[in-house]
């Protein structure tokens, strides 16, 4: 999904070396991979606290339809921070559907407003969409499925920083171990190539590698199998790589115009340029794996560990923005130019959701969501609600850095 989109330590496998081997292959895999890892911290772009009244369209309604994500982060936030325990208990007092009247007030009471300023004092940035695609499979291969989804492979390595330099709190690396050597894990172009780096890791295959593609930009999707029957697949891990673009290669080829370029625009190019497509992705290093996910009827589960909303779940970067903060969202809408303005909750990430003011809109599951999503890059304003201290609630909360983060496509 959006798109994106922090976990703990966890031991290198290095079995009968000890510690001091695994310390010193830490260090290696932090200087190997240096150039694959935001390595410097982000400083959060939060604004001073604005009246309500300056929210553009806050008074016209819009946040009733975030009030079940509200309800599925309380689920996951009200056990780990107390901040959040008093706000769900609050909000466990409110009819379970209340009204835009009663939402408003609630957030209110609650919360204060902040705008999200980026960097140069820049209010205004870019809003995008995602959604969760259904492709045809099948769990075994074929000419016709042969096309590999691949499960977290055991050899790829990750390393917190944070557990090395506090001020690099959850920044993760990956590679692998190469004998005593540390290196980088595959490429988009290495795993795809003939040599075939992950034989035996394959999850299943489908018939379209642009759909796969897709699928890893998306994170998370549902896999129609011959029979008729659904699976779902979401996010597992991914190798390392930044997240790289590949609409802008398409324009710096001259085969897309810099206005043209959707989710739709680059598929059809790709679908209709087969000789040509496969250097084009992978010029997206960048490589999604998967693992087979629960009750594929229920919807995809962002980076917080909460299904996600449509039209209410966001992905963000949480180095700005806490996971399960409420935003309001100004912004436009992808079916013409309206006004597009709601609650949503910071609910995941994305390899592509980097920066302060940045946001990833989930629209839902299947075709008609994927063309909102296609089409959704306006650009807009984001105004984070933080707990409002004079109300109980509390200005704390350590919510952003205890969920998973979602892939890079």
């Amino acid at each position: 999904m959006a798109r994106v989109m922090i976990d703990g330590i966890r031991e290198m496998p290095v079995s009968g070396r000890g510690a001091i081997t695994r310390a010193i292959l830490m260090v290696s895999l932090v200087a190997a991979l240096s150039a694959c890892a935001w390595l410097v911290p982000r400083q959060p772009g939060i604004g001073q606290p604005v009246a309500w009244s300056s929210l553009p369209g806050w008074n016209s309604g819009g946040q009733a339809a975030a009030w079940p994500a509200l309800i599925r982060g309380c689920d996951r936030l009200s056990g780990r921070d107390a901040t959040w325990a008093t706000i769900c208990r609050a909000a466990e007092g409110l009819p379970a559907t209340p009204d835009d009247a009663q939402a408003r007030q609630f957030f209110e009471q609650y919360f204060r407003a902040h705008e999200v300023i980026g960097s140069g004092g820049h209010r205004q940035g870019l809003i995008t969409g995602y959604y969760e695609p259904i492709l045809r499979g099948s769990l075994t291969p074929s000419a016709r499925f042969r096309y590999p989804l691949y499960r977290r492979p055991g050899n790829l390595v990750r390393v917190d920083l944070g557990a090395l330099y506090p001020e690099l709190r959850g920044k993760l690396v990956r590679g692998r171990l190469d004998g005593d050597r540390v290196v980088p894990y595959y490429s988009r172009g290495q795993i795809t190539n003939s040599a075939d780096p992950l034989r035996g890791q394959e999850l299943l295959w489908v018939d379209d590698p642009v759909a796969l593609f897709m699928l890893q930009v998306q994170g998370s999707g549902l896999v129609r199998l011959p029979d008729g029957s659904l699976i779902a697949v979401s996010y597992a891990d991914q190798n390392g790589y930044p997240y790289v673009a590949i609409g802008n290669r398409l324009i710096q080829m001259g085969a897309i115009k810099p206005g043209a370029v959707t989710l739709q625009s680059i598929t059809r190019w790709l679908h209709d340029h087969q000789d040509e497509a496969e250097s084009v992705l992978n010029s997206n290093p960048s490589y999604v794996f998967f693992r087979l996910a629960n009750a594929p009827d229920q919807g995809p589960v962002g980076a917080m560990q909460v299904v996600l909303t449509p039209q209410a779940s966001i992905a963000v970067d949480p180095a700005y923005i806490p996971l399960g903060t409420p935003v309001w969202l100004d912004t436009t809408s992808p079916r013409g130019n309206q006004p597009y303005r709601r609650l949503m909750l910071a609910q995941d990430t994305g390899g592509a959701i980097k920066g302060p003011v940045r946001a990833d809109v989930f629209f839902g599951i299947g075709r008609d969501a994927g063309r909102l999503a296609g089409h959704m890059q306006q650009a807009g304003r984001l105004y984070v609600l933080l707990p409002d201290n004079t109300s109980g609630a509390g200005q704390r909360t350590q919510a952003a850095g205890q969920f998973s983060t979602r892939p890079t496509g």
